[in-house]
């Protein structure tokens, strides 16, 4: 029997930290493990004797599945709650992994781990960061943030366990072991207890447009902010993919390159911390950090791919390591924030359909980004071509972000922003800007032209 929500306000806290430590480990088996996922390419394309473009289909389709059906795990949590939807997704997640196993070609990969695994995700993350919000309101960003931290830590930890396991079993048994990793994703979605609060509404929308909320594109603000983040999810999620065989490329050890992709994660994780509460503080408007860090990530990616050849598998790679370094930090600083503008851009009444509209947007970005890697690093020969291509496309989405409200500095002050409306159980977290009040010491003064 299913138990009953407690009609309760927001307890910001108690059984809360319980909750935001599953989303914390549900981020890092689903995000983290994807991008340590990677590691097991080269192997692939060696075992079926096929181009990296082949194999980075399976890591990009796993990934674009997982965010476009995002909206379908939202929804579901909606009517049946959390905690029976991130249950069963760890369940799909799980035998995605353990169908891949046994594969006899690419295709099975492509089903196994792209559609399969990919449909678990779905039904995990988005459910369980929703879950984060609704036990939290004054320290919802720092619990948010904690929970995205999942990402960067799974990252460290797993990129050289599954180099261990891929030298030590192969990639068939590394692929069963990492489908009873993830299983632990259903023990994290019986920790999501259901929670009522009084501002939720007493009505779902009626059809599937309305769920999804379409009209949002007909606001100025939310177009500008789809269009940069669609361009952006081009080429951001490629180091997900071919950061490790960059790596190798540039000649490191298998070890080596795993140490690259753990500096990049410690880095990313390190930065979503302090950004979240850099986020929180006022200072600088929303839109304008995510144009700037975005333009960073876009940077550090451009310097990745001009890094030059270490001399020998023995070299550390210092240079990469420096590089790899400094994208983790500026790309950390930027996945926030792509969560903390909506509020300010839709409202919060439109949040979840935003979002929702948000990560299918981006799926095509993580669905055609490895590949064109793959296919530049196939026809060049390495992948510098690839990582300057995608640093190109994330600095063209930040560009396009120059058009939110607030992203450029103006010459006249104008007046504050209204107070929000009540918040209603949404998925993210209400930037801290939005709710001060005109004499709030932090408050923050949009100004105009």
């Amino acid at each position: 029997m299913a138990m009953a929500p407690t009609p309760v306000g927001t307890p910001d806290g108690g059984w809360g930290w319980v909750v935001a430590a599953a989303a914390f480990t549900v981020n890092g088996l689903s995000y983290g493990l994807l991008r340590s996922l990677g590691l097991a390419l080269p192997d692939l394309a060696e075992h079926f004797d096929r181009t990296s473009q082949d194999t980075a289909w399976v890591s990009a389709l796993a990934l674009a599945v997982q965010q476009a059906a995002s909206p379908v795990g939202s929804a579901l949590s909606t009517r049946w709650g959390a905690r029976p939807v991130v249950m069963i997704g760890g369940i799909l997640t799980s035998l995605g992994f353990v169908f891949s196993a046994f594969a006899g070609s690419l295709l099975h990969l492509y089903l196994g781990l792209g559609v399969l695994a990919g449909s678990g995700w779905a039904l995990v993350f988005a459910p369980a960061l929703g879950t984060i919000s609704r036990y939290f309101s004054r320290r919802r960003v720092l619990a948010v943030g904690l929970a995205l931290t999942g990402n960067g830590v799974s990252s460290l930890l797993l990129a050289p366990v599954l180099q261990l396991l891929l030298d030590t079993f192969g990639w068939r048994g590394a692929l069963l072991l990492l489908g009873a990793i993830t299983l632990h994703l259903t023990p994290c979605g019986a920790l999501l207890r259901p929670l009522e609060l009084p501002g939720d509404p007493s009505a779902l929308p009626r059809g599937p447009l309305a769920a999804l909320g379409l009209d949002l594109f007909a606001r100025r603000a939310f177009l500008v902010f789809a269009l940069g983040t669609a361009l952006i999810a081009g080429g951001y999620f490629v180091p997900y993919v071919h950061l490790a065989p960059h790596a190798l490329d540039r000649g490191l050890g298998g070890y080596r390159a795993a140490l690259v992709v753990a500096v990049a994660a410690v880095a990313d994780a390190g930065a979503r911390l302090v950004c979240g509460w850099l986020a929180d503080q006022g200072w600088v408007p929303l839109p304008r950090l995510l144009a700037v860090f975005g333009a960073l990530t876009g940077l550090g990616l451009l310097a990745v791919g001009l890094v030059p050849v270490v001399g020998s598998e023995e070299g550390w790679g210092g240079s990469l390591l420096a590089v790899a370094g400094a994208y983790g930090l500026s790309a950390g600083c930027y996945a926030p924030l792509v969560f903390g503008v909506l509020p300010g851009l839709v409202g919060i009444g439109s949040v979840v359909q935003a979002t929702g509209l948000v990560m299918m947007l981006m799926s095509l970005g993580g669905l055609l980004g490895p590949p064109l890697s793959g296919f530049l690093r196939d026809e060049t020969g390495d992948f510098t071509a690839s990582f300057l291509v995608c640093g190109s496309l994330v600095l063209s989405g930040s560009f396009i972000y120059m058009g939110l409200p607030g992203a450029v500095p103006s010459c006249n002050p104008a007046s504050p922003p209204a107070t929000p409306p009540p918040e209603r159980g949404e998925l993210l977290p209400i930037p801290q800007v939005a709710l001060l009040s005109p004499g709030a010491p932090h408050s923050t003064l949009e100004a105009t032209c």
